[in-house]
């Protein structure tokens, strides 16, 4: 039987809350696709300026460190390849899956027009035993999953951007990566290194914690039931079939 041909698409738009979250969870196949030719907006919503807890730093601080996040990750989508960056600086640590911000996600997906869109899981909440996700992981995956289906694709759903000239656009696939029961395997193993390349750009989170031992052992465990030396894992939401299939 013959292999199935891996998907790759020509624009994708990865959606988290944070700086750094993609770099921890989709840097390596954002990598492969960058270099395959696939045109990538990063959507950032928070810039992460509650990300400190030096005893010495007050709410003075949070300005500072949202514009040195803001920075590392710009400079993180300049290693996988990211063509256009975008930050929508909502309150770090606050973030609550609203309908305005659906909507803004909504028009910049009606803008870019992305064959895929790539989340983590609106309903992990437990990791293990040991991590309990982040509100706004959950809040940020919320409003891009309802933004891409219905909102992007619905006419008459946020008429006034209609009005301003976003047409509607179909999403034809979601990548959710987090979710429990995976179904999708990308091999990593010739981005991994760009992957935690990316990750080493977060300095002011990273501290002086080396990541390369842990990104490995987090991707061959990924890859293992495939027979992937490095992969990383999603389930993927198939909402429109491509022409070819």
């Amino acid at each position: 039987m013959p292999t199935k041909k891996e998907y790759l698409p020509k624009r994708a738009m990865s959606i988290h809350a944070h700086p750094d979250d993609q770099e921890f969870g989709v840097a390596g196949t954002l990598a492969k696709w960058a270099r395959a030719g696939c045109e990538i907006v990063s959507v950032t919503i928070t810039s992460g300026d509650a990300g400190s807890n030096d005893p010495t730093k007050g709410a003075e601080y949070k300005p500072e460190l949202a514009q040195l996040r803001e920075a590392e990750q710009i400079n993180a989508n300049q290693v996988i390849g990211v063509k256009e960056t975008i930050f929508l600086r909502y309150a770090d640590g606050e973030l609550e899956p609203t309908i305005a911000l659906r909507k803004e996600l909504t028009k910049l997906i009606r803008q870019y027009k992305p064959d895929v869109v790539v989340i983590g899981d609106p309903q992990g909440v437990f990791y293990g035993n040991g991590y309990i996700n982040h509100p706004d992981h959950r809040a940020a995956a919320q409003a891009a999953l309802y933004a891409v289906f219905p909102s992007a694709e619905t006419r008459l759903i946020f008429t006034d951007l209609l009005s301003a000239g976003y047409e509607p656009h179909k999403v034809k696939r979601v990548y959710v990566h987090g979710a429990e029961k995976p179904d999708t395997w990308v091999d990593i193993s010739k981005t991994l290194d760009v992957k935690i390349e990316a990750l080493k750009k977060h300095v002011s989170q990273l501290g002086d914690w080396q990541p390369e031992k842990e990104m490995r052992k987090w991707a061959r465990a990924d890859g293992r039931k495939k027979n992937m030396k490095f992969a990383e894992v999603y389930k993927v939401m198939i909402n429109a079939q491509e022409e070819a299939e």
